[in-house]
């Protein structure tokens, strides 16, 4: 490659002209020899994508594309900058005149920066109509076929109809089969029969014999013949009877027939196809391919077929005849077929690999999924639906696609859905499910949840994680999508690189914007636990932990177009990783989500302005999930002995005063005494963990305790010391704690209260 190339052209009116096109960077631009762009069906004049170009061509012309990439300067219609950014693919050119109209046209290709699209591209368009047909298969019945395949010309969807056959017929498994048909046929034993001279006969057998008997024109014997005695004359000739072997049999009728039907459709695509370049170039490189094919001097010893053998074991078992009733099995399906996603792919002859890759990413991971999730996800009743005359597959970029099922162990039931384009709306308010702040629309989301429940009760309950994938073909390493490793950098390095970062963002070349979009996806999708990166290179990003688990994580994993190794399996040791996780019930991910759940559906929160200790034993204290115990003394010498021995006792589960074993009793954290004749007090204690101890009435009165003498359960707490200065020595008058009653028996009851509540009785 260089960074200029001078193009020399006729216009319609068979006058020249030339189009000068400089590259900005060095090796962004080459003219190739016209046998290999004949050869890989492409332009001569390659550039490449995300480049920047200049152009001049004679005055007074210009240029134009309908691609939008050609851009004329104001100052001289003559020159100007062709800037491709992501298209990918032949590229028309038009020669306008100083009337706008197009004087003549040229054609640049287009090339990805990726040095191995050709072969991906090819493969996942095979990839992908080997996937829809094998739905198509599923959906009719191929045991009924019709004579001749009914081609659609619609011009709206002829590429893509086209894309499917020449993916097939393209392919090296296809041309492998033809070469072993073609240099190892079937053959059959063919009855002959022959007439021959009698003389020649060398075998007699009772067919021959017989006709020695009756048949007409007869020669007489000579007077010495042997057989004088029995007959006067024997026929001239005689019919005999053999077989020899042919390769005219039904196999391969249909063979002969298959290769001729796809050579009439390629010419059907090429006469359909005057105002697309590629698919005329295509569709005739196609038919003279089959053509030569058909030259062998094999298929001139064949005749039409008169039936279709398609339940013959030959071609349903031998090699080579196998394959080929599969591609016409494909191809006669494939014409049926229309794929509105595969405008986005190559209309107008561009090659968008990238797309692509997202559509191919969408069977490998519903393949991954339903193999690790044992579930039938991929069904035709899913992807394939009807119209007038055609059968339409949904997938289209943009397009929502849910696919779903049951994942059942012994230990639990998981409604899993894996969806294509799920747009979570920022429009929804919590509990709903969807986006804190804008929508937002993940390549592709995988959606769990309990079987029990549907998706909108499971979004409400905090009970469905998702997790997030994109596809980006075009990142080749992950500096380009994670940039440096910060564990690598020193101080002055880190902050030499997030200043050239702010510099990028400036330019609009920030390489961490993928990253950035996990992190949205991360922090802005409700109940979402991971966003991940797939991209078509060799490393894989051991993914961010949020905790210590598979998930809450960010990430990214290879998928490559390839058939040998398509790098899947880090992705799949992590999928499987993370239904492990959701098996497990004790999860902190599940523990999570269930307090998340709780604190959200309880009230409205109210405002807690009210000072209290920040800490309550070394944890963070929550006011309103701290209890206190408001309790009573009847008497001095009753306080003097609780003072005594740092304990304070309730009477369990007897009688009116006493108490039953809840959340509240047992897990209370401080004391708050008053006496008979205050209702104000500032006595508030610290109690220790653990909660109350049951002790019996002898036990409190043998540990001197001044009342007791029934035989009475008590609940008893360990005072750990005064907190009188954790809350400014403070008071509060227990009349307005709520639930406070003040009749005369109900009074003396503890009460059992969050410190929030105890706080508004503060004085």
């Amino acid at each position: 490659m260089n960074n200029e190339v001078n193009i020399l052209l006729e216009l319609d009116s068979g006058l020249p002209v030339s189009v000068h096109i400089v590259g900005e960077y060095e090796n962004s631009i080459q003219q190739i020899p016209e046998a290999e762009a004949l050869e890989n069906l492409e332009a001569s004049i390659q550039i490449i994508e995300g480049y920047s170009y200049e152009f001049e061509v004679d005055s007074p012309y210009s240029l134009k594309s309908e691609a939008g990439v050609v851009t004329a300067s104001k100052l001289n219609r003559s020159q100007g900058r062709i800037t491709p950014g992501i298209y990918v693919g032949t590229l028309p050119i038009f020669i306008i005149n100083e009337e706008d109209e197009e004087a003549g046209s040229f054609e640049l290709e287009v090339l990805s920066r990726k040095t191995d699209y050709r072969t991906e591209y090819r493969f996942m368009l095979e990839t992908i109509t080997e996937k829809c047909t094998d739905l198509l298969m599923q959906y009719t019945s191929p045991a009924n076929q019709p004579f001749d395949i009914d081609h659609d010309n619609d011009p709206q969807t002829l590429y893509q109809r086209f894309a499917f056959l020449k993916s097939v017929l393209d392919s090296e498994e296809f041309w492998m089969a033809v070469h072993r048909v073609t240099t190892n046929p079937v053959t059959a034993w063919m009855q002959t029969e022959e007439h021959r001279d009698i003389r020649s006969v060398r075998r007699m057998n009772r067919n021959v014999v017989r006709q020695f008997a009756g048949a007409a024109n007869r020669v007489p014997l000579p007077e010495n013949h042997v057989l004088r005695k029995h007959m006067d004359s024997v026929p001239e000739k005689v019919i005999t009877r053999g077989k020899v072997d042919t390769v005219d049999t039904p196999e391969n009728r249909f063979i002969k027939y298959a290769l001729e039907t796809f050579k009439n459709l390629c010419s059907d695509f090429k006469n359909n196809s005057k105002d697309n370049a590629r698919l005329h170039k295509e569709a005739r490189f196609l038919e003279e391919e089959l053509e030569e094919s058909l030259n062998h001097a094999i298929y001139q010893k064949i005749s039409r077929p008169s039936t279709l053998p398609l339940n013959s074991p030959v071609l349903q078992r031998k090699e080579g005849y196998r394959e080929i009733l599969r591609v016409w099995l494909m191809i006669n399906l494939a014409a049926r077929l229309t794929w509105k996603g595969g405008e986005d792919v190559y209309e107008g002859g561009k090659r968008d690999v990238a797309t692509l890759y997202e559509y191919w990413l969408f069977f490998k991971l519903t393949d991954l999924l339903e193999d690790l999730f044992e579930i039938q996800a991929l069904t035709p009743d899913r992807m394939i639906e009807e119209t007038a005359d055609k059968l339409g597959l949904k997938l289209k970029q943009g397009k929502y696609l849910p696919l779903e099922g049951v994942y059942e162990t012994g230990n639990r039931k998981l409604h899993v859905q894996f969806s294509f384009n799920k747009t979570f709306s920022g429009d929804n308010k919590y509990p709903k499910g969807g986006s804190w702040t804008r929508s937002m629309r993940p390549d592709y989301t995988l959606s769990i949840w309990p079987e029990e429940i549907n998706y909108d009760e499971a979004e409400e309950q905090e009970l469905i994680v998702h997790l997030h994938f994109d596809a980006k073909y075009k990142v080749d390493n992950l500096s380009s999508l994670f940039g440096s490793d910060d564990n690598e950098l020193d101080e002055d390095e880190k902050n030499d690189y997030l200043n050239e970062e702010k510099k990028e963002q400036n330019q609009g070349t920030f390489k961490r914007a993928d990253l950035l979009k996990m992190h949205a996806y991360k922090d802005a999708i409700r109940r979402t636990a991971g966003a991940y990166i797939l991209y078509p290179g060799d490393e894989v990003k051991d993914d961010w932990k949020g905790f210590h688990e598979i998930v809450p994580g960010l990430g990214a994993f290879t998928m490559k177009p390839n058939r040998e190794n398509d790098g899947s399996s880090e992705l799949r040791i992590f999928l499987k990783d993370v239904i492990q996780h959701f098996l497990n019930r004790t999860s902190q991910r599940e523990k999570l989500s269930s307090s998340i759940n709780k604190i959200h559906s309880e009230s409205t929160p109210y405002e807690f302005k009210k000072e209290v200790p920040e800490f309550l034993d070394n944890k963070k204290l929550i006011p309103d999930e701290v209890f206190v115990v408001v309790g009573y003394y009847n008497s001095e010498n009753h306080l003097d002995w609780i003072m005594e021995n740092l304990l304070y006792n309730v009477r369990y589960n007897t009688g009116r005063g006493g108490v039953k074993l809840t959340e509240k009793v047992v897990s209370a954290s401080y004391l708050l005494l008053r006496g008979p004749k205050s209702m104000k007090t500032d006595q508030i204690y610290k109690l220790k963990e653990g909660g109350p101890v049951i002790y019996s009435s002898k036990e409190l009165i043998a540990m001197g305790y001044p009342r007791g003498e029934k035989p009475y359960s008590y609940l008893v707490y360990n005072i750990e010391r005064s907190a009188s200065e954790d809350f400014k020595q403070r008071k509060w008058d227990v009349r307005k704690v709520k639930g406070y009653v003040a009749s005369r028996a109900k009074s003396t009851k503890p009460l059992f209260v969050l410190l929030s509540n105890l706080m508004e009785a503060e004085i």
